[in-house]
């Protein structure tokens, strides 16, 4: 029997409380304890996974080591606790349903009528269970996605009902984050709100063991009695999780409320080795106490939503940290750059990254940031569309290939300098589709990449459909723009720079993806770098 014990983050009263970050924080702490931690995400919606959704609408779709389009609290999680996720870290009500009609229809369930419960509710604690039965893990953390009430989490909260009574309160408890509101008029904070959260919880079966408050001003022992008493909860349950500056904080904000503490007394499991934060707290020194800053500028079409590019938001300030440079980031938007006012969007800035997207809309703009960054000698990075952004505006301002693009944005370019992967044009469905996971990728001696990775060889993340067509590739040499790194099985170029640019690299991948606190990705740490030089130059 699987010793495995089970950990359920709800939410109540608002969505957008940050589960995930509270989720993340306590496997911190109890990974700082030694014990093997992972977390895995519950979401409501009917899609399959993030990969068809709008980033205006969910967020940046992450991606896994193995491929999985995911939301984007696995990108948290990953950046917390330093391991790897997976598919089995991210299931959908879309997911669980196909899987269960699959079944049906291959007769798997002997002519039974299919019903929500216990059909709908097992395959959900199967999934559930699925990571702790492997046996890596001591503790697996679930978050569930919505917010305690809305209807299309109401099959989760039933599977979490009857995990919990076949489990045992030993080896499972539920958290229940909640907002405790401050009311200016009344000059007080409002318990009312968490109280028929709580209720409603209760309702459908489930007692919350913690209870974990959302606030702007700090809670007295008064409401804490009161929401223990009223919440049914132990009152050193009832956790304050106070506004930080940043997420980083979070995880000291609860190691002084016990959080890790309480939690292990409830899993019945020892709390004797402190948690060790050393490596933690030193990001967080240096996060705090820069010697200098930079201006970075980030060139999107979804900036309005800063979730849209999070992982390359939390990658820079990981590599600020190590650089010991505050990052601030200017976002700005592509469609509003034009030939007229380039110079003055891009004034003041040390560096810039040209962001990922999909579809013509603002590519111009994107372009003509890439020219100004090559001709005044900006120091440039381009992730997956940004690096095709850069090989076409060489194509036109460079080789003089009028009209050269991608044949994504116009079918009828000339030059198709940047074109669809040969495996993608028989590909009707849009869905987990794309090319897709980690591939390998060689590196050229002595390059820029070779020397930040200081390998000749790395393994990074892809979410793309395009590539840099081979066609050209003489011609783009001759003219001095490298291709610095290749796939070695395809020959696809995933990296190219200039040579003669204090720093321009373009990469297909997205190394985003893999930038923690423990290990900031490189290429993020040398282009933060670049951009402190160029301050310093100026």
């Amino acid at each position: 029997m699987s010793t495995t014990k089970y950990i359920f983050v709800t939410g109540g009263v608002s969505s957008s409380l940050g589960k995930g970050i509270i989720a993340a924080s306590l496997a911190k702490l109890l990974q700082a304890r030694g014990y093997r931690v992972t977390i895995q995400k519950l979401d409501p919606y009917i899609n399959i996974d993030p990969g068809t959704l709008n980033p205006y609408e969910h967020g940046e779709c992450y991606v896994t080591q193995d491929g999985a389009e995911t939301d984007l609290d696995l990108g948290h999680y990953e950046r917390f606790l330093n391991v790897a996720t997976s598919q089995a870290n991210n299931v959908t009500t879309g997911r669980i349903y196909q899987s269960v009609i699959q079944k049906e229809r291959r007769g798997e369930f002997l002519g039974k009528t299919v019903q929500v419960v216990p059909h709908i509710t097992n395959e959900i604690k199967s999934r559930i269970q699925k990571l702790g039965k492997t046996g890596d893990y001591d503790i697996v953390i679930t978050e569930i996605g919505g917010t305690v009430g809305d209807i299309e989490s109401l099959p989760y909260i039933e599977a979490v009902r009857q995990l919990k009574w076949e489990l045992g309160d030993d080896n499972a408890l539920v958290i229940h984050l909640t907002l405790i509101p401050f009311l200016k008029a009344a000059g007080e904070l409002k318990t009312k709100p968490t109280q028929h959260s709580v209720k409603t919880l209760m309702e459908s079966g489930v007692n919350a063991d913690i209870l974990v408050c959302r606030t702007e001003h700090h809670i007295s022992m008064d409401i804490r009695r009161k929401l223990a008493l009223f919440c049914n909860v132990k009152q050193e349950a009832v956790i304050e999780s106070i506004d930080a500056s940043t997420i980083y904080d979070v995880p000291n904000l609860m190691l002084a409320e016990g959080l890790d503490t309480i939690t292990l007394s409830k899993l019945k499991l020892s709390d004797a080795t402190p948690p060790n934060l050393e490596h933690w707290n030193g990001f967080i020194k240096r996060l705090k106490n820069p010697k200098s800053e930079v201006q970075i500028g980030l060139i999107g079409k979804y900036v309005e939503l800063q979730d849209s590019y999070k992982s390359i938001l939390e990658s820079l300030i990981h590599a600020g940290a190590e650089n010991e440079v505050k990052v601030k980031v200017i976002s700005i938007h592509s469609e509003h750059i034009d030939k007229t006012n380039i110079a003055e969007s891009l004034k003041g800035l040390h560096g810039i990254i040209v962001a990922p997207g999909f579809g013509e809309r603002g590519v111009e703009g994107k372009i003509e940031a890439v020219r100004y960054a090559r001709e005044n000698e900006l120091p440039y990075f381009g992730i997956c569309l940004g690096m095709q952004m850069a090989v076409i505006e060489y194509a036109r301002n460079v080789l003089n290939l009028e009209g050269a693009n991608s044949s994504e944005m116009n079918a009828d370019t000339p030059y198709s300098v940047i074109d669809l992967m040969d495996e993608q044009k028989s590909i009707t469905n849009k869905g987990g589709t794309m090319r897709l996971g980690a591939w390998k990728c060689n590196l050229k001696k002595n390059s820029i990449v070779e020397q930040v990775y200081n390998s000749e060889t790395i393994e990074e993340r892809h979410r793309h459909r395009y590539e840099y067509n081979d066609e050209y590739r003489d011609q783009f040499e001759a003219a001095g723009l490298i291709a610095t790194g290749t796939n070695p099985d395809t020959g696809l170029v995933e990296i190219i720079e200039i040579p003669t640019h204090p720093w321009f690299v373009g990469v297909q991948y997205h190394p985003e993806y893999k930038s923690t606190v423990a290990n900031p990705h490189p290429l993020f740490v040398a282009f933060v770098k670049a951009a402190l030089d160029h301050s310093e130059n100026e």
